[in-house]
C-alpha cells in the first residue's frame, strides 16, 4: 500500500511537466509566426524621423523612395526647372552642331531714353488683322525679306519709321504667339495698337478666316549672329546722300555722320532713310544709336547707291 501511494504524486508531477512543455512549445510557435509574418517588426526599427534602421545581424530590407504624389485635377501641375536652372556641378549637355539652334528671342528690358512711343518693359494691346506680304518688302524699304514673320504697324506707332526694323512679340488670347519684324506700315484707319500680320504670321496664331482677333504686343532685343549694314540710295552722291541702316537688333533712334565740327544728326523719313540734302558726311564716318543710348561707330564705307554693305558691329541683346 506504501508503494501505491507514493507513484500518484510522481504522475501529477509529470503531468504537470508535459503541460509546462506544450505551452511552452505553443509560446515559441506564435514567436516565430510574429517575427516571420511579412512586415513584422523584428527586422527593422523606425527611427523619430520615419526613416527604416536596419537591426545589426540582420540582412537589410531596400527600401526605395517614394514617388511624388500626382497632383489633383483641381490642383496645378509643379511647375518644370528650366534648364538654365540647372545646378552648377551638372554642366548642361552641348547639343551638337547639327541641332544648334539661334537663342531664343527675349523682351527687350532695361530704361531706353531715346525710345519713342514703342518702349521696352511694356505691354500693349490692340488688334491684329492680316494682309498679303507677297516679299516681306514694305515701306521701310527693307527689301525683300528672308522669311515672311513680318509686319506693318499701325500709322501712329510706326512714327516715321522709327519702328522700321522693331522686332515684336505678339500674343493671341488662345496663348499662341509669334514674333515678327515690322517693315511696314498700316495706314489710317489702322488705330494705335493694331498690327497688319503677313498671312504666314497671322496663321500662327488663328485661322485666316477670323480675319481680325484682340492681341497683345511688345518689344523684343532677339539673338543674332548677323551685323548691322549700311545702304546708300539710289542717286546719292558727295552733294546728296540717303542712308538706310539693315539688320539692327534693336531699334534706331539716330543715325549721325562726321563733320569737321564733331557729328551731325541727320533727319529720318517717313521711308526709313536718313537725309544729308547738301552732301555734308556722305561717304565719310556715320554713328548709329539705338533706343537705349548705344552707339556704334562705322568707318571706310565707299558712297555705293542702292548696295548692301555689311559692317562689323551690332547692337548689345537688352
Amino acid at each position: 500500500m506504501a508503494s501505491a501511494s507514493h507513484r500518484r504524486p510522481l504522475r501529477k508531477r509529470r503531468t504537470a511537466l508535459v503541460w509546462t512543455v506544450a505551452v511552452a512549445a505553443v509560446g515559441l510557435l506564435v514567436s516565430l509566426v510574429i517575427t516571420l509574418r511579412p512586415g513584422g517588426e523584428p527586422d527593422t526599427v523606425r527611427t523619430a524621423s520615419g526613416t527604416a534602421a536596419t537591426r545589426p545581424g540582420v540582412s537589410p530590407t531596400i527600401h526605395r523612395p517614394t514617388p511624388a504624389p500626382k497632383p489633383s485635377k483641381a490642383s496645378p501641375a509643379p511647375s518644370r526647372t528650366p534648364v538654365a536652372a540647372a545646378s552648377a556641378t551638372t554642366p548642361p549637355a552641348r547639343p551638337s552642331p547639327a541641332t544648334t539652334r539661334p537663342a531664343a528671342p527675349r523682351p527687350a528690358s532695361g530704361t531706353a531714353p531715346l525710345a519713342g512711343r514703342i518702349k521696352p518693359g511694356t505691354n500693349y494691346t490692340g488688334v491684329a488683322t492680316h494682309y498679303d506680304a507677297k516679299d516681306g518688302d514694305g515701306a521701310c524699304l527693307y527689301g525683300p525679306s528672308p522669311d515672311l514673320m513680318v509686319a506693318a504697324m499701325n500709322h501712329t506707332d510706326y512714327e516715321t519709321s522709327q519702328a522700321c526694323g522693331a522686332y515684336i512679340l505678339v500674343r493671341a488670347a488662345s496663348g499662341a504667339s509669334v514674333t515678327v519684324r515690322v517693315t511696314n506700315e498700316c495706314p489710317l484707319p489702322c488705330a494705335p495698337g493694331q498690327l497688319d500680320l503677313s498671312k504666314e504670321a497671322f496663321a500662327k496664331l488663328a485661322g485666316l478666316s477670323a480675319g481680325r482677333i484682340p492681341v497683345t504686343w511688345s518689344l523684343l532685343s532677339p539673338g543674332t549672329s548677323d551685323t548691322v549694314a549700311i545702304r546708300y540710295k539710289t542717286g546719292s552722291s558727295r552733294h546728296w546722300c540717303g542712308i538706310q541702316a539693315l539688320g539692327h537688333r534693336n531699334p534706331l533712334a539716330r543715325l549721325e555722320v562726321r563733320t569737321g565740327g564733331g557729328w551731325s544728326r541727320l533727319t529720318r523719313t517717313e521711308y526709313n532713310y536718313f537725309l544729308s540734302p547738301d552732301g555734308t558726311g556722305c561717304g565719310g564716318s556715320l554713328r548709329l544709336t539705338d533706343i537705349y543710348g548705344e552707339q556704334l561707330t562705322v568707318d571706310g564705307l565707299a558712297i555705293r547707291p542702292d548696295t548692301v554693305q555689311p559692317t562689323r558691329v551690332q547692337f548689345t541683346r537688352r
